[in-house]
C-alpha cells in the first residue's frame, strides 16, 4: 500500500493489476485467526509462525490465480480488437495515461480515426475518459 500512495504522491496514474488486499480482505475472518495464533505464541520461547504462513502463502496463491485470469481475459479481449486499438491499449499500459495526440505522433493515424478508436475502448471497458475536448486523457480501468 505504502508504494502505490508513494506513486499516486509522485503523479504516476498507478493502480495495481492484481491486489495482495483485496484477497486478504476477503479473507477477513481467516487473516484474523491467524494473526491471533500466531501473536499468541510469539512471545514464548516455541513461537508458531505456521498459522500466518499458511495464511500468507494461501493468499499469494490465490493473487496469482486471480491474476492468470485476468491475463487470460485480458488475452482474449486483445485478440479481437484491431491493432490499432492494441496500440492504443499497450502505450496506456506502459504509460499510465494517454491523449489522442500522442497516439497521433505514435501511429501517424487521424484524429477521427483515432476518436472512434479510444470511444469503442471506453464502451468496451478498456479504457476510462477524463475530461472532454482537447483536455481528454485516458487511463486503463
Amino acid at each position: 500500500m505504502l508504494t502505490t500512495l508513494l506513486l499516486l504522491q509522485a503523479g504516476y496514474a498507478y493502480a495495481p493489476y492484481s491486489s495482495l488486499e483485496s484477497v486478504v480482505e476477503q479473507n477477513k475472518e481467516v487473516y484474523y485467526l491467524a494473526l491471533r495464533e500466531t501473536q499468541g505464541a510469539i512471545r514464548t520461547t516455541s513461537p508458531n509462525w505456521q498459522p500466518w504462513l499458511v495464511f500468507f502463502l494461501h493468499t499469494l496463491n490465490e493473487q496469482v490465480s486471480r491474476l492468470e485470469k485476468k491475463v487470460e481475459h485480458e488475452q482474449l479481449v486483445m485478440a479481437e480488437l484491431p491493432e490499432l486499438s492494441v496500440q492504443i491499449v499497450e502505450f496506456t499500459r506502459e504509460h499510465g495515461r494517454v491523449t489522442i495526440g500522442e497516439i497521433i505522433k505514435l501511429t501517424g493515424a487521424s484524429r477521427n480515426t483515432l476518436k472512434q478508436h479510444f470511444r469503442a475502448l471506453v464502451e468496451r471497458g478498456l479504457l476510462n475518459q477524463h475530461g472532454r475536448g482537447r483536455g481528454v486523457w485516458y487511463d486503463l480501468r
